[in-house]
C-alpha cells in the first residue's frame, strides 16, 4: 500500500451509543518507551507521532496513567501534542493496576486509589471529564464488582462519560453491567491469540452495541513470518502487520483497532490498514492462523 488513507476509511462505531469514533484508533502504551523496562523513546518523536495521527483522522486514543517510563508519561505527551483537544477526539484511559515511580507494579487499586487515579488522569490530560475509563482487571481479581462500583460513582458525579472493562470474561462483564452501562470491553485478542470464550464475548458485545477493543492487536511478540500472512500481504502490496490489523476490522463491526507505536513510519503503516478490505479468500487463507484455542 503506497498511500496513507485516513483512519475513517475503517468506518465508524458509536461508542456508548453517543460517541462516534473511527474504528482505526491509536494505542499510546509505546509512546514513553518500547517496553515496560525500556529503552526510552525520543519524546519529540512521540509528539510527532501523536500530531501525525491527528492529521490522519485518528479520533480515538487509548492510554493509561500507568503508561510511563521514568519521568515521561503517555498522558503528558498526549496533552503536550494535542491540547486543546478537537471536539471529536475521544481519549480512553485505564485504571486498576498501580505502578510505583520506579515502574514496579503494585497490588490492585482499592476504591480510594481508583478515585485518585481518575483525578490524576483528569489533571494530566487537562480535562474536566474523561471520555471513557476502563477498569483493568488483574489476574488476582475474580470479582470486579467493588472496584467497578467506585468508577460508577465517579461517572454519576460527572467525572467520567463512559465506562469500560478490560481483561474480563463474560461473568465479570455481567457483574459490571449490573452496576452501570458498559460501553467497551478491552481484552487481549489477535489473529494469533484468541479462544472460544473471547469469540463468544465478541459476538455478545457486537449484538448489544458494546465496542470490543483488542489490546496487542499484533500479538504482542512481534509480527510472525507466516506463509498465510505473506500470501495475503502480497495480494495487496501490504505488510503482514497491516493484514493482521485488517483481519480484526474484518472480523466484526464492533471491533475498534488501537495499534500503537512510537515510530512515524509504523504509524503510517498501521493507519493505512484502515483501507485494506480482506475478502473470503483472504480469510480462508488465514484460517490456519485463526483457529481458536478451546
Amino acid at each position: 500500500m503506497t498511500t496513507t488513507p485516513e483512519a475513517s476509511a475503517a468506518g465508524t462505531f458509536l461508542l456508548g451509543g453517543e460517541l462516534p469514533v473511527s474504528r482505526m484508533g491509536f494505542g499510546a502504551m509505546k509512546l514513553p518507551s518500547r517496553d515496560w523496562e525500556g529503552p526510552a523513546c525520543d519524546p519529540e518523536q512521540s509528539l510527532r507521532v501523536l500530531r501525525r495521527a491527528a492529521e490522519l483522522g485518528v479520533d480515538h486514543i487509548d492510554t493509561a496513567w500507568f503508561y510511563f517510563f521514568r519521568d515521561v508519561s503517555a498522558n503528558g505527551l498526549i496533552r503536550r501534542a494535542l491540547h486543546p483537544y478537537r471536539d471529536d477526539l475521544v481519549i480512553a484511559t485505564k485504571v486498576g493496576p498501580g505502578r510505583e515511580p520506579d515502574g514496579s507494579w503494585m497490588d490492585p487499586a482499592d476504591r480510594d486509589a481508583l478515585r485518585a487515579a481518575v483525578h490524576r488522569d483528569l489533571r494530566a490530560l487537562g480535562v474536566d471529564r474523561l471520555d471513557l475509563v476502563y477498569l483493568r482487571r488483574l489476574p488476582s481479581q475474580s470479582s470486579i464488582a467493588e472496584p467497578f462500583a467506585a468508577l460508577a460513582e465517579l461517572r454519576a458525579e460527572g467525572l467520567i462519560r463512559q465506562l469500560g472493562v478490560s481483561n474480563v470474561n463474560a461473568a465479570q462483564l455481567a457483574e459490571a453491567e449490573a452496576l452501570a452501562p458498559v460501553a467497551a470491553v478491552q481484552n487481549r485478542f489477535s489473529v494469533l491469540e484468541r479462544d472460544e470464550a473471547d469469540e463468544r464475548l465478541l459476538a455478545d458485545c457486537a449484538e448489544r452495541g458494546i465496542a470490543f477493543v483488542p489490546f496487542y492487536p499484533l500479538g504482542g511478540t512481534g509480527v510472525p513470518d507466516h506463509p498465510a500472512l505473506r500470501r495475503v500481504a502480497e495480494r495487496y502490496g501490504a505488510t503482514r502487520a497491516q493484514v493482521m490489523v485488517a483481519w480484526l476490522l474484518a472480523l466484526s463491526p464492533a471491533i475498534l483497532a488501537i495499534p500503537g507505536t512510537s515510530s512515524p513510519a509504523h504509524l503510517e503503516e498501521n493507519i493505512a490498514a484502515a483501507a485494506l478490505r480482506l475478502d473470503a479468500v483472504d480469510l480462508a487463507d488465514l484460517a490456519e492462523l485463526t483457529a481458536p484455542v478451546k
